[in-house]
């Protein structure tokens, strides 16, 4: 693999466009909650950039705080959490979703989350734990790919039609489990059902034993601007219970969501 600046077409870009500052993006982004500590070969493998530069980048990074490293292997800080900032504590998203999830936790005993479509991926906003189900903890920030997760269906289903065919056309479709999705085709037909339906039910595509529902959150104009979700074991509940003990529930928050949302400052949508 070339270097960064050689897989893009420079004729694009404005004058404006600083290469430096979309390398170094790249090289915080290389790290990954399946990835938390790479080593320098890795990054450039990860970037594209070459060993010297990615060398420059984290070297420059750990300098500003954003990584450590023991001389061998890399990883972020929580200085990164920085960065994220701004973007949530300007969001009435958040700040409006949580009393929900907290009501939402409470009635049906599970975690609930609430995310917004980034790219390829979903990011969450808002989470309230009621146990931990999954290896990976999930926090503000955490992403996952959306193709492999309710709330990601949920927000890809309320995509305009020519976004979804370029997720579609774009996205590599990794296998996480035996019930992962990963054939675009078939993946086309089940978000035509979520559409239909108003809901996302995933049965272990992200993780073995984690089965999740979700339910879009819209603005005022009808657009999919988040979804909610709730998650569980697959030995906790079976599939006929998420049914018919969740989505009710599910949809009650949903609905208070999206009449605070009406009524606080717009959100911004992702991507």
């Amino acid at each position: 693999m070339g270097e960064l600046d050689s897989q893009v077409d420079d004729t694009t870009r404005g004058t404006h466009y600083v290469q430096s500052l979309e390398r170094g993006l790249a090289v915080i982004k290389a790290f990954s909650a399946r990835t938390p500590q790479l080593t320098l070969s890795d990054v450039a493998r990860e970037t594209g950039l070459t060993r010297a530069a990615a060398r420059r980048f984290l070297l420059t990074l750990t300098d500003l705080g954003y990584v450590r490293t023991d001389g061998k292997h890399f990883s972020l800080t929580a200085k990164v959490l920085e960065l994220g900032y701004s973007y949530l504590s300007s969001m009435t998203l958040p700040e409006v979703a949580q009393p929900h999830l907290e009501q939402l936790s409470a009635q049906v005993h599970e975690s609930s989350s609430v995310s917004v479509l980034d790219g390829q991926d979903v990011v969450y906003v808002s989470r309230v734990a009621a146990s931990r189900i999954m290896t990976v903890s999930i926090n503000i920030g955490t992403r996952f790919p959306a193709y492999a997760t309710s709330m990601g269906h949920v927000l890809l289903a309320g995509l305009p039609a020519r976004d979804l065919d370029a997720y579609l056309r774009t996205t590599p479709l990794q296998r996480f489990t035996a019930n992962t999705i990963t054939d675009p085709a078939a993946l086309r037909v089940e978000l035509q059902t979520v559409r239909a339906q108003g809901y996302s039910l995933v049965d272990q595509e992200l993780e073995e034993g984690l089965r999740s529902v979700a339910v879009p959150i819209h603005d005022t104009s009808g657009a999919v601007v988040a979804a909610v979700n709730v998650s569980t074991h697959a030995s906790r509940r079976s599939l006929d219970d998420i049914r018919t003990n969740l989505i009710p529930h599910l949809h009650t928050a949903a609905r208070g969501i999206e009449r605070d949302l009406s009524t606080a400052k717009p959100v911004t949508r992702l991507g």
